[in-house]
């Protein structure tokens, strides 16, 4: 009897790692689903009240940021159609961070946001600072540019892409006069 429990002992040791390697190949060939990283797409920009004294050019010399203000963010595909659109309201600096929730491609190249993306003046909080200008194409839609701002943690990115700067103007500009 001794004898048969040492047969079996023996050969339980020289199973039990066979065992191991069974159940490590079996988990290298099981394949394990990847982490899923979140991308945001993020437009920012500034948003300001254009100095009279610069009224009609694209200068932002002398210009004072607008808190509250509104703009828009409107993404287009390849067809010209509206896949994309929020309003977003700036800061009490005039800064605004359009996070695009729900934004999607259906061409990674042709809907690509600084493709198919633009951002528009809504409206000022400033009474006396409210009419649209058209600096950086604020009227029809500032095209947006990729200036390497990428924020990175372990499951999550935001690509950044910037907006120029837009600017509202006052409606009542006295007109300098020259002596």
């Amino acid at each position: 009897m001794a004898s048969n429990q040492l047969t079996i002992v023996v050969c339980s040791l020289l199973l039990l790692p066979l065992a191991f390697l069974s159940t490590a190949a079996h988990d290298e060939t099981t394949p394990t689903k990847p982490v899923e990283k979140k991308v945001d797409v993020v437009v920012e920009g500034m948003v300001y009240c254009q100095s009279c004294k610069y009224s009609g050019s694209w200068s932002l010399t002398e210009a004072e940021p607008i808190p509250s203000a509104k703009v828009s963010v409107i993404c287009k595909n390849f067809k010209k159609q509206v896949t994309y659109y929020k309003a977003y309201e700036t800061n009490a600096y005039g800064y605004f961070y359009a996070q695009l929730d729900d934004f999607k491609m259906s061409n990674n190249i042709l809907d690509h946001p600084l493709h198919g993306c633009h951002v528009k003046l809504i409206s000022s909080s400033l009474a006396n600072c409210s009419l649209l200008s058209n600096v950086n194409y604020g009227l029809y839609g500032a095209p947006l540019r990729f200036e390497n701002k990428v924020l990175r943690g372990s499951h999550y990115e935001a690509v950044i892409y910037a907006a120029g700067p837009l600017a509202f103007r006052p409606a009542q500009c006295t007109p300098e006069t020259h002596v």
